[in-house]
């Protein structure tokens, strides 16, 4: 199954290349990036300069950080340029540079989002990163940041200013569609519930709203005292029924409530391998 998300993922990476970003000349970051710039400054072919690069890249990760990357990787390395250079011939969806960034900055999101899934990698900028990473200090994602702010910037200077401008709204697209791929668009609520009234309010929510929770041991800030602070996971709906609770109980309870993305586990996703 991981290998499957590999393969469907890398599909999805180089028909958003294709379809919306190279036609368009937008170089969202990343070695595909580098490939669109260097195809518009010297006419190779894009998935050929992938190869050149992402290869060496593989090799150099592997000497430089003194670990194996896997077999997924390595075949991510190889998968995506032969992905890219079979759909090259594939027409564009659109002119429309807006369009095309929001689009194939979606598909594009998509297909990482499940090769992470599958637990791999396309190669890239992610090993470049890493090996920026271990050797400056600098933190992992500002890294990959970096890298494809710098590639943005080239797009800029030798290929169109307005277009790396789009190329931005591209990658902003995609980064948040990974995050949907990978933690999924339903929110679920935390809330910390502190009281004088807390056994009345635990039997409430776990009869009345028939959820769990936990009791956290907790020392007042002020007065020194020790507490016990309720934590409680509600789903979107419950949220109102919660307070109305917590309310009727004891109206000066002290409530924060804050967003989480992710609950595994009795009531919420089930736990496993995504």
């Amino acid at each position: 199954m991981e290998y499957i998300l590999l393969v469907i993922g890398s599909l999805l990476i180089a028909l958003s290349f294709n379809l919306f970003f190279y036609p368009n000349q937008l170089a969202s970051g990343g070695i595909s990036g580098i490939s669109i710039i260097i195809d518009t400054l010297f006419g190779f072919e894009p998935a050929l300069t992938q190869w050149a690069l992402n290869i060496p890249l593989f090799f150099a990760g592997t000497f430089l950080i003194g670990r194996h990357f896997g077999v997924k990787t390595a075949v991510g390395s190889v998968l995506l340029p032969l992905l890219v250079l079979l759909t090259r011939d594939m027409p564009s969806l659109t002119t429309n540079i807006l369009l095309a960034s929001i689009y194939g900055g979606i598909l594009l999101g998509i297909g990482i989002g499940l090769v992470y899934r599958g637990r791999g990698s396309t190669g890239g900028f992610s090993v470049a990163a890493q090996i920026l990473h271990k050797y400056t200090g600098i933190g992992f994602g500002l890294c990959v940041a970096l890298l494809d702010g710098m590639v943005i910037l080239t797009a800029g200077i030798f290929i169109s200013p307005e277009k790396a401008m789009y190329a931005l709204i591209g990658l902003f697209v995609t980064s948040k569609t990974i995050n949907v791929v990978q933690i999924g668009l339903s929110y679920s609520k935390v809330a910390f519930i502190i009281s004088d009234s807390v056994e009345e309010i635990r039997e409430a929510i776990l009869f009345e709203l028939d959820r769990g929770l936990t009791k956290l041991q907790a020392t007042g800030g002020y007065t020194g005292e020790d507490r016990t602070v309720l934590m409680v996971v509600v789903g979107q709906t419950e949220v109102t029924r919660l307070k109305e609770i917590v309310r009727s109980v004891d109206p000066g309870a002290f409530v924060i409530l804050s967003d989480t993305n992710e609950v595994l586990g009795e009531g919420f996703k089930l736990s496993g391998p995504s």
